[in-house]
């Protein structure tokens, strides 16, 4: 006959119950504490993606020696010069944009009175306007809540305020975790048993690359679509086209509804001229969108993060539902990081029969 070697504690019914109770209850609490501080969460991992993905051209400046001298870069030159090199494409880029765009803004405005009776002129020949009715007092008329101008202009300043300074954080975290990647690494590495140490250095060192060919790829695309939107526009008589590429190569870095975006105020503009040159722009910015999702995307995409076009696809849809455009933003980097850790972990598992590699 043998004895049972349970102590009555943890045979007990009401221990079990209440050590159920109190792990349910730290577990509601921790996930409403990560759920309050999702959007600082959000930045710090926007940081990690951002101080991964640029490490290796920091190492490849690093490495450079100082005036062809011995001296090599210490690392937080290397991080500043990417930084002046960004800071100043986006100076030099504003020194290309601004002038045009406050030049043509005001030659929109000073002939926005002529585009709207041109516009009246079409919708009352399409049926949807009356000769009688004016589309001027129609727009002026549209904002009834006057009353919420405040509101709304203090609330468009304060989210201009917010993102600014979540810009700023980014930078800053990007730069300290750039600044200590070597230690945080092996401090990572230091949380698992030696022997499986070089295999997490491993998958660290392919995931470091999937999120650099991540940010190459897509500074790539908008640069492309840039060039294509540019190029066209220029060809089809639309004013102001350099703006409006300038608009589309800035959408294209929001994934889904980025080039949607975009191709808006150009369809507008081009209203303005014609509708059959808004047809011409909207099927070009159509034909564009078919361009990209089908061979630029793909393409792009494949060869650099190496992502199907359905893991894209997918990635990008759960991303958007749960996180809006933060989500479609880090959709594909994530997915990335998932498809390494799911090819090393578990498919290297079962290829070795469940042993471990090492």
């Amino acid at each position: 006959m043998t004895t049972s070697t349970r102590s009555p504690e943890n045979s007990d019914p009401r221990s079990l119950i209440r050590y159920a109770c109190v792990a349910v209850a730290l577990t509601v609490v921790l996930m409403w504490a990560l759920f309050l501080v999702r959007g600082t969460l959000l930045v710090i991992y926007v940081s990690a993606l951002f101080a991964v993905g640029l490490s290796p051209l920091v190492r490849m400046i690093e490495r450079r020696h100082i005036l062809l001298g011995k001296r090599r870069l210490p690392r937080a030159g290397a991080i500043l010069v990417i930084y002046a090199a960004v800071i100043g494409g986006l100076v030099g880029l504003g020194f290309a944009v601004v002038p045009p765009m406050a030049r043509q803004s005001q030659e929109f405005w000073k002939n926005a009175p002529e585009y709207l009776d041109q516009a009246q002129r079409q919708l009352v020949m399409w049926g949807l306007l009356t000769q009688d009715t004016s589309l001027k007092e129609l727009l002026s008329r549209m904002p009834a809540g006057s009353a919420n101008m405040v509101g709304t202009v203090l609330g468009t300043v304060w989210g201009f305020v917010g993102g600014i300074f979540g810009l700023v954080t980014i930078l800053l975290l990007t730069f300290y975790f750039l600044v200590e990647s070597q230690s945080i690494n092996a401090a990572f590495v230091r949380l698992f048993p030696r022997r499986r140490r070089a295999r997490v250095s491993r998958i660290s060192a392919l995931v470091t690359v999937k999120v650099s060919a991540w940010l190459g790829g897509q500074a790539l695309l908008g640069l492309i679509i840039g060039v294509i939107s540019a190029i066209g526009l220029a060809l089809m008589g639309v004013p102001y086209f350099f703006v409006l590429a300038v608009i589309a190569g800035i959408g294209e870095m929001i994934p889904m509804v980025g080039p949607l975006l975009a191709a808006i105020p150009a369809v507008l503009v081009a209203l303005t001229v014609s509708p059959g040159l808004a047809l011409g722009v909207a099927l070009f910015f159509w034909g564009t969108q078919l361009l990209e999702n089908n061979i630029l995307v793909p393409k792009v995409m494949g060869d650099t993060v190496g992502l199907s076009a359905v893991m894209v696809i997918a990635a990008l849809a759960i991303g958007t539902q749960l996180l809006g455009f933060a989500g479609a933003l880090l959709a594909v980097p994530t997915a990335a990081i998932l498809q390494v850790l799911f090819n090393e972990l578990y498919l290297g598992q079962r290829e070795l029969g469940g042993k471990d590699p090492e």
